[in-house]
C-alpha cells in the first residue's frame, strides 16, 4: 500500500501535535490554575499527573496516526530521522511546519477548554527555566531527554528488528518519565513545538513569556534528537534501513 501523500501525512502532524499540546500542556495548565487559585506549591504528586497525561496522549498518537505520519510530533524526532538517514530532507520543513501550527492550534484550544485562567493562572503550560537552573543547564537537561526519548524510538520503532506493536506503551511510558525528571529543572518540554505553540499564544494574548529562553528548548532537543539516533545507528549499523518518507517504517 503506498504511503500517504505529505499533505495528509502533514495535517496528522498537525492534528497530533495540537492534541499532545491540549492534553499534556493543559494539564500542566489546569494545574497551574489550581495551585494558584489555592496558594499552593505544585508538588511531586502534580507533576506525576502531567507525567501520566502527556505518555497518555503520546501513546494514543502513536496508535492512532503512527501509520499515517510515523507521528514524529516533534520537531527534533523528525531531524533526527533525517541525519540518520530515516526521514528525507525534503519533506523536513513540512513536517515542521506542521508540527509548530499543530502547537498553536492546541494552545489555542487550551484557552478554549480552560478559558483565559488556563493562561493568566496557567500559563498554557508554557515551559521556563527553573529558578535554579541556568540557561547552559537547561539547553543540556532538555539534550539529555531528547538524548533518551530519541535512542528509545530508534530501537523501538525503527530498528526493523524492533518487537511489534510497543512503540506506543513504551515510548509514552519514556515520555511520563522522562517529564518526572526534568520538569523542575526546564518544565520537560524536549520538543520545540510543544514549547513553541504555549510562546506564541501567550504572547498574542499578553501572557508573561520570555522568548529569550526559546533557544533553550530548540538547540537542546535537536542536538540530543541527532545524539540519540547517531548513537543508536552506531551501535547497530548493519540493522538500520534508510527507508525515506515511508511512514510506515516509523512508529514513533
Amino acid at each position: 500500500m503506498e504511503p500517504p501523500v505529505l499533505f495528509k501525512r502533514c495535517v496528522a502532524e498537525s492534528i497530533g501535535t495540537a492534541l499532545l499540546v491540549l492534553i499534556g500542556a493543559g494539564t500542566a495548565a489546569f494545574n497551574g490554575v489550581i495551585t494558584t487559585s489555592n496558594n499552593a506549591a505544585t508538588t511531586l504528586a502534580d507533576i506525576g499527573v502531567i507525567s501520566v497525561a502527556f505518555a497518555i496522549v503520546v501513546m494514543a498518537m502513536i496508535f492512532t496516526i503512527g501509520r499515517i505520519s510515523g507521528c514524529h510530533i516533534n520537531p527534533a524526532v523528525t531531524i533526527g530521522l533525517a541525519v540518520t538517514g530515516h526521514f528525507a530532507w525534503k519533506e523536513v520543513p513540512a513536517y515542521l511546519i506542521a508540527q509548530c501550527v499543530g502547537g498553536i492550534i492546541g494552545a489555542m484550544a487550551i484557552v478554549a477548554v480552560l478559558g483565559m485562567e488556563g493562561l493568566h493562572l496557567g500559563g498554557l503550560g508554557a515551559t521556563s527555566l527553573g529558578s535554579s537552573t541556568g540557561y547552559v543547564q537547561g539547553m543540556v537537561v532538555e539534550a539529555i531527554a531528547a538524548f533518551v526519548l530519541m535512542f528509545v524510538i530508534m530501537g523501538i520503532a525503527v530498528d526493523p528488528d524492533a518487537p511489534g506493536n510497543w512503540a506506543g506503551l513504551v515510548i509514552g511510558l519514556t515520555v511520563g518519565g522522562l517529564i518526572m525528571l526534568t520538569a523542575g529543572a526546564t518544565g520537560a518540554s524536549f520538543n520545540p513545538a510543544r514549547t513553541f505553540g504555549p510562546y506564541v499564544i501567550n504572547s498574542l494574548a499578553g501572557g508573561n513569556i520570555s522568548w529569550a529562553q526559546f533557544p533553550v528548548y530548540v538547540i537542546g532537543p535537536i542536538i540530543g534528537a541527532i545524539g540519540g539516533a547517531v548513537a543508536y545507528k552506531g551501535l547497530t549499523p548493519t540493522k538500520q534501513q534508510v527507508v525515506g518518507s515511508d511512514p510506515h517504517s516509523v512508529k514513533g
